[in-house]
């Protein structure tokens, strides 16, 4: 079945504006265009579109759709168990949100008690999806599913008050970075600390330390454009200046 603009708007529930904006851009032509000059999509392009929405429901944005679907070697089929499979996560970290929101609302109301730590539960899940999401693929090709996993497992039996830490300390190393830039030494006392910190800080998630795995991920910072500009939002050049002091921190010049 062939459908117009209006007609596939009106069955997918996307605005007749956004499939010409998606036709505009590439990220999903129509498959020909009429002699009345109507924009026409056959099945494929439904099929396509709908795994667009998919990854849309993901929060990916459109850049990265357009890197997926358009990949020589793009499965459908494999798309689509990988999107069941993360919104089977979404749902378990909805679920727990959901019940966190009715313990807390019963626990207003005196008919049950609730532990400190119970309150936060779902925004850990949130953390690991949106760490998964942003690294997932890099990180366990890197480390191992087995490490990852086991990293995962850390951060949701983490306590309120170790997550509380783990988070200001987060906010510290990104103050400390500023500072120790301005010194221009990554060697400098005040780079060493940040260093420092920052293994401190990635112990409250890995399972296990090493040296080897702490200089990889400086190195990861600087190679993934991700991590890049996580750092270099603080200061230009950040990124390559904390790894260099992770570097000599580890003695590993």
């Amino acid at each position: 079945m062939e459908y117009t603009v209006n007609k596939l708007a009106r069955i997918s529930g996307v605005s007749g504006r956004t499939l010409r904006y998606y036709d505009q851009i590439g990220l999903l032509k129509p498959a020909r265009i009429n002699s009345s000059g109507y924009r026409i999509y056959g099945q494929k392009e439904v099929d396509l579109l709908q795994q667009i929405l998919f990854y849309r429901e993901l929060e990916v944005s459109l850049e990265d759709i357009m890197e997926l679907i358009h990949q020589p070697g793009f499965n459908q089929k494999e798309a689509l168990e990988n999107h069941y499979e993360q919104l089977k996560q979404k749902r378990a970290r909805l679920d727990t949100i959901m019940a966190t929101v009715e313990k807390t609302i019963a626990s207003i109301e005196g008919g049950v008690s609730m532990e400190d730590n119970e309150k936060f539960e779902g925004f850990k899940e949130k953390l690991i999806e949106d760490n998964e999401k942003k690294y997932g693929k890099e990180i366990r090709e890197k480390y191992g599913e087995e490490t990852i996993n086991e990293s995962n497992a850390k951060l949701r039996g983490m306590s309120q008050e170790d997550y509380d830490a783990m988070t200001l300390l987060g906010d510290e190393i990104m103050m400390l970075l500023e500072k120790a830039y301005e010194t221009g030494d990554p060697g400098s006392e005040e780079s060493q600390k940040l260093a420092a910190k920052h293994k401190e800080w990635l112990m409250y998630s890995w399972p296990n330390y090493s040296k080897e795995a702490h200089a990889g991920l400086a190195e990861m910072y600087v190679a993934d454009e991700r991590f890049t500009a996580y750092y270099d939002k603080v200061v230009k050049g950040g990124t390559k200046f904390l790894r260099d002091a992770i570097i000599i921190y580890l003695g590993m010049e």
